[in-house]
């Protein structure tokens, strides 16, 4: 085999190991957002020592020992996590990070008026249930000539009207949460 090729067919495999490696050591405890059973009494994912690369127990590779001494679980404040998924969940939803805690949903248009359609994006931006620890985005396209989506303006109150509805959401699961 000439050098050339042989550090060619070397570097493939090389590469082809990292990237193994790689999809190998992918968290297994995130799931979809559907398939979460809510229980306000505990964090979302509590309990579930299936992370890390061996099924956990070895903290340098991800397992439930390596989990930060804050008690785990999602990134934000759990009843705001949940309101905010209520609260959107007449939308097609395209994305959610409960560590990150952000929700993207898809575009969505009314029945009532399929000319338009709306997108939001709502940031968790605390631990804590508190006023200002959310913080909702809201994008407007109208269908103009040529079949063409145009942005439009979206009501000032609008952003503000869905944070207060998620805060008063997320203030009922707290309410209605049972203490352990």
């Amino acid at each position: 085999m000439s050098g050339p090729r042989r550090k060619r067919l070397l570097l493939t495999g090389v590469l082809g190991g990292v990237l193994l490696l790689a999809v190998g050591c992918e968290n297994p405890r995130i799931e979809e957002v559907g398939d979460v059973d809510y229980d306000p009494r505990k964090a979302p994912f509590e309990g579930d020592d299936s992370g890390g690369l061996f099924g956990g127990g070895i903290p340098l590779l991800g397992g439930p020992d390596a989990r930060p001494s804050d008690g785990g679980g999602i990134g934000v404040n759990a009843f705001l996590w949940r309101a905010s998924l209520d609260t959107v969940s007449f939308m097609p939803l395209s994305s959610a990070d409960p560590f990150g805690g952000v929700i993207i949903t898809d575009w969505y248009s009314p029945l009532e008026t399929p000319s338009e359609r709306f997108k939001m994006t709502v940031y968790i931006l605390d631990r804590r249930l508190r006023a200002d620890g959310v913080k909702v985005s809201v994008f407007r396209q109208r269908l103009a000539a040529g079949d063409r989506w145009v942005d439009g303006d979206v009501g000032d109150g609008t952003a503000t009207e869905l944070e207060n509805a998620i805060l008063t959401r997320a203030r009922e699961l707290r309410a209605n949460a049972v203490p352990e």
